[in-house]
C-alpha cells in the first residue's frame, strides 16, 4: 500500500480503485479517501459520524470498521472552518458496458458519443457526471476541472483493460462544469493537458476547456420534414443549395456574428424568399481559429460556441425545416490541427494521427492526417457522423478534401509518401471508412445525402458501395466548375478557341451524380469574386455573371452557390466582414439578386431542369459546334416529357434572326432572359412568344429564328 500512495501523491498511480474507496481487509472494512486540503474527514451514519485516521501527512485518511456502510455512503470533509459533505466517487462501480467497449474496439461503435466523453448519469440513485476517455498508451489519466481546482491528483480514472478506455463517475458535480483530462504517458512520463475529444460542449474561444455534459432540451417540431426527407425521390428533384459562413453572412454594427438564434430569424426567410431548397453551413464543429473558418476543426461532436449553445443551433435548425428547407453539415474528418491542447499526440504518441508524416501530417494545411486504418479512430468518425446526422437531425454532410483523403501520395513529391500493401496509391483504409460511413448515413437516415468534394477521376464516388463505389450521394463536379470559370474568365474575343472549354464536361456528365458548384473556394485566397473574375466594362461584367448563372442552373446537376453570388458582390470573400448588402442600393447588383430568384424559382418549377439530372436522357445538344459565333444551345428533358429549350450568346453581339431548331411545332414561351431589364439588361428579346416553323434545322424537325441578347442566355418551353 505504501507503493500505491506514494504513486497516487506522484500523480502515477493506474488503478485508483485499487487503493482508494470501500475495500474489504480480512474481517474489516476500509475506506481510503485523499484530501490534499482537509483538516478531517469523516463517515456520515444515519445517527452520527466516524472519524477517518491520516495515515499519510499529505493528505491520505483511512477508516476502518467491522461493518459494511450503508451504500453509497458519504463523506463529510473538513477545511478548517468550512466542510462539505460528498460522496466518495471510489466507491461506485464502472458504469461502461463490455459491449461497448467491444464494438469500440473493432472499430463498428456509431454511437460512441454515448459511452465516450461526459454525460450525465445517475448510479445507485446519486446523481453525477461520467467521464470516459481513451488514452491508451497513458500511465495514468485524472479528470481535473474547475471542480477540484485542476488538481490530477484528486481524481484519476479507473482503465477498462486492454481497451485503453478510462472512466470515472463524480457525483453531484454540476452540468456545464469546465473540465480536461490530465494525462502522464506511460513510457516517458511526460504530463499532459487535454480537452475531451467527444466533449459536446466548449467554453469560448480562446478558452479550450470542455463543458460537463450540456443539457439538451430542444423539442423538435419538424416531424412532417422529416418523414417527407425519407420519402423523397431526390434523384429526381431540385437542390439547389445556398452555401453560408454563419460567421460572415451578416454582422451586427458592432462587429458581433449573428447567435444560430438571430440566424434563424434573419437567413431562413432570405434563403425562403430567394428559392433555395438547402442551406450547407461551412463547419460549425467547435474550432480554435476563427480564420480556419471551421476547417481546422478541434471538436467532432461540438457545435461552436461562438454563436451560441448546441440548442440553440437545433433550434436554427428546426426553424429550416419548418421552411422546408434542408440543412447540409461541412463535415471534416480528413486532418485535424496540430494545437497541443486537443487530438495531437493526444496520450503523448499519435493516437488518433500516424507517426510517420509521411503517412500522418498534412504539408499543404500542417495538420495531421486521421490514421483511417486504427479501429478506435474509425468509430471516433463514424461516431461524429452519425451525432451530427442524429442529434441535430441535419439532411446531410458534405465531406471535405476527399481527394486528400483517398490518395497516399496527395500534394506529396516521389519518396515522401508510403504505398500500400499492393504498392498502389490507394489509401485502402481510408476507403474502407469512408465506405463504412456512407452505408451508415443512409440506412439509419432516410433522406439524408452525403456530398463529396473529389476533385479526381477516381472512379464511382457517387455510386453504391454493392457496385464497387464508395457510397456518396453526390459529388461536386470540379471539372466543370474549373472549366467553365476559365472559359468564362477569357475576353468574348477570344472565346471562339476555348468552346470545347463548355462542352468537354458532356463527355463525363453522367459518370456521377453530380452537383455544380459555385463555392466559397472560388471567391478567396486572391481568385477575386465571381465578378472580379468576369472580363469587360462594368456592364459587360454584369452581363457576364448573368449569363454564367444562368448557365450552372440550366446545366444538368444540382446546384449549390456561395453566399455572396447571389448580390454579385464586388470584393473576394472576407470571414471577417459582413457580404456588401449595401451594394443592392445598386441597379447592377439587385438585376443579379432578381435573376437569382428568378432561376432559382424556374429550376424548381420546370421539372425538364432538375428530373434527369444524372442521365444522359435528360440532355440533348441543339448546336453544340457554333463556336465562330460563341453560342450555345441545349434541351433539358423531363419523364414525363416536357422539354426546356436554352439558349445562350457568349459574346456581347447581338444575334438577330438566328435560327435554332426545335423538337416540335406550335408556340414557345421565353420563361427567362437574363438580358431582361428587370436585371438591369439591355432588354433585347423576343417579346415573351416565339413560333416554331416546319423547317428542319440542326437535326430537329422544327425551327424559329430568335433575336440572341448580348452576354446573356434564354430559356424557351413550349405553349
Amino acid at each position: 500500500m505504501k507503493t500505491q500512495i506514494e504513486s497516487l501523491l506522484q500523480a502515477r498511480l493506474y488503478d485508483p480503485f485499487g487503493l482508494l474507496g470501500l475495500h474489504q481487509d480480512g474481517s474489516q472494512w476500509v475506506i481510503r479517501v485523499y484530501q490534499p486540503s482537509a483538516t478531517q474527514v469523516e463517515l456520515l451514519n444515519k445517527s452520527d459520524s466516524e472519524l477517518f485516521k491520516k495515515i499519510h501527512p499529505s493528505g491520505v485518511y483511512e477508516w476502518r470498521g467491522v461493518s459494511q456502510p450503508a451504500s453509497p455512503y458519504k463523506l463529510r470533509i473538513s477545511e478548517g472552518l468550512a466542510t462539505r459533505d460528498v460522496f466518495d466517487p471510489y466507491q461506485f462501480p464502472a458504469n461502461i458496458s463490455q459491449q461497448d467497449l467491444f464494438l469500440f474496439s473493432e472499430g463498428k461503435l456509431q454511437q460512441g458519443y454515448r459511452m465516450l466523453g461526459s454525460h450525465a448519469v445517475e448510479i445507485d440513485g446519486v446523481k453525477g457526471i461520467r467521464f470516459a476517455v481513451w488514452a491508451p498508451n497513458a500511465e495514468r489519466v485524472s479528470v481535473i476541472g474547475e471542480f477540484n481546482q485542476w488538481d490530477g491528483r484528486l481524481n484519476p480514472m479507473r482503465l477498462h483493460g486492454s481497451s485503453g478506455v478510462w472512466e470515472l463517475f463524480l457525483p453531484e458535480i454540476k452540468q456545464h462544469a469546465l473540465y480536461r483530462y490530465e494525462i502522464r504517458n506511460r513510457e516517458t512520463g511526460e504530463l499532459l493537458t487535454k480537452t475531451d475529444p467527444y466533449a459536446q460542449g466548449y467554453e469560448l474561444r480562446p478558452g479550450t476547456a470542455a463543458l460537463t455534459s450540456p443539457t439538451h432540451e430542444h423539442h423538435w417540431q419538424d416531424d412532417a420534414w422529416m418523414k417527407q426527407r425519407g420519402e423523397w425521390d431526390w434523384l429526381h428533384g431540385a437542390i439547389n443549395i445556398y452555401e453560408i459562413h454563419a460567421g460572415s453572412w451578416k454582422r451586427h454594427p458592432d462587429g458581433r456574428f449573428y447567435s444560430y438564434r438571430e440566424l434563424a430569424t434573419d437567413l431562413v426567410p432570405y434563403v425562403k424568399g430567394m428559392g433555395y431548397t438547402h442551406i450547407e453551413l461551412m463547419p460549425v464543429t467547435e474550432h480554435p481559429l476563427d480564420e480556419s473558418w471551421g476547417y481546422q476543426c478541434s471538436g467532432y461532436f461540438a457545435a461552436t460556441s461562438r454563436f451560441g449553445s448546441a440548442d440553440e443551433l437545433r433550434l436554427l435548425i428546426d426553424t429550416c425545416h419548418q421552411a422546408d428547407i434542408g440543412v447540409i453539415l461541412d463535415w471534416v474528418p480528413a486532418h485535424f490541427p496540430q494545437d497541443s491542447w486537443a487530438l495531437a499526440r493526444f496520450d503523448g504518441t499519435a493516437l488518433y494521427e500516424h507517426a510517420d508524416p509521411r503517412m500522418g501530417f498534412h504539408q499543404d494545411w500542417g495538420t495531421h492526417i486521421f490514421n483511417f486504418g486504427r479501429n478506435e479512430v474509425k468509430s471516433f468518425l463514424m461516431s461524429s457522423a452519425h451525432y451530427w446526422l442524429s442529434e441535430f437531425h441535419f439532411d446531410g454532410l458534405r465531406v471535405d478534401a476527399v481527394a486528400s483523403m483517398l490518395y497516399l501520395d496527395y500534394s506529396r513529391k516521389a519518396g515522401e509518401w508510403i504505398p500500400n500493401k499492393y504498392g498502389g496509391r490507394e489509401n485502402l483504409d481510408a476507403v474502407d471508412f469512408l465506405r463504412e460511413m456512407n452505408i451508415m448515413a443512409h440506412d439509419q437516415f432516410p433522406g439524408a445525402l452525403t456530398f463529396a468534394e473529389e476533385s479526381t477521376a477516381w472512379p464511382g464516388v457517387s455510386r453504391p458501395v454493392y457496385l464497387g463505389g464508395l457510397g456518396f450521394s453526390v459529388k461536386w463536379n470540379m471539372g466543370w466548375m474549373n472549366d467553365t470559370l476559365s472559359y468564362f474568365q477569357n475576353d468574348p474575343v477570344h472565346r471562339r478557341y476555348h468552346h470545347n472549354e463548355l462542352t468537354f464536361s458532356q463527355i463525363y456528365a453522367y459518370s456521377e451524380n453530380f452537383v455544380m458548384p459555385f463555392s466559397h473556394d472560388e471567391v478567396v485566397h486572391g481568385k477575386g469574386s465571381l465578378l472580379s473574375k468576369m472580363p469587360g466594362d462594368a456592364w459587360q461584367k454584369f452581363a457576364n455573371l448573368r449569363l454564367l448563372l444562368t448557365y450552372q442552373m440550366t446545366s444538368p446537376g444540382k446546384k449549390l452557390n456561395f453566399m455572396g453570388n447571389e448580390i454579385a458582390q464586388g470584393r473576394e470573400w472576407q470571414s471577417k466582414w459582413e457580404l456588401e448588402w449595401w451594394q443592392l442600393g445598386e441597379a447592377f447588383h439587385r438585376g443579379i439578386q432578381n435573376l437569382t430568384h428568378d432561376l432559382n424559382q424556374l429550376y424548381r418549377k420546370l421539372t425538364a431542369l432538375h428530373d434527369l439530372d444524372f442521365q444522359h436522357e435528360g440532355f440533348a445538344w441543339i448546336d453544340c459546334n457554333d463556336a465562330q459565333k460563341s453560342v450555345l444551345s441545349y434541351q433539358r428533358k423531363a419523364r414525363d416529357g416536357s422539354i426546356a429549350i436554352v439558349a445562350l450568346n457568349l459574346t456581347p453581339v447581338p444575334r438577330n434572326h438566328y435560327r435554332i431548331g426545335l423538337p416540335s411545332q406550335g408556340q414557345y414561351r421565353e420563361v427567362l432572359n437574363s438580358d431582361s431589364e428587370f436585371y438591369a439588361g439591355s432588354n433585347i428579346g423576343n417579346a415573351g412568344l416565339i413560333q416554331a416553323e416546319p423547317i428542319p434545322w440542326m437535326g430537329l424537325p422544327y425551327s424559329a429564328e430568335i433575336s440572341l441578347p448580348p452576354l446573356a442566355g434564354i430559356i424557351l418551353v413550349a405553349g
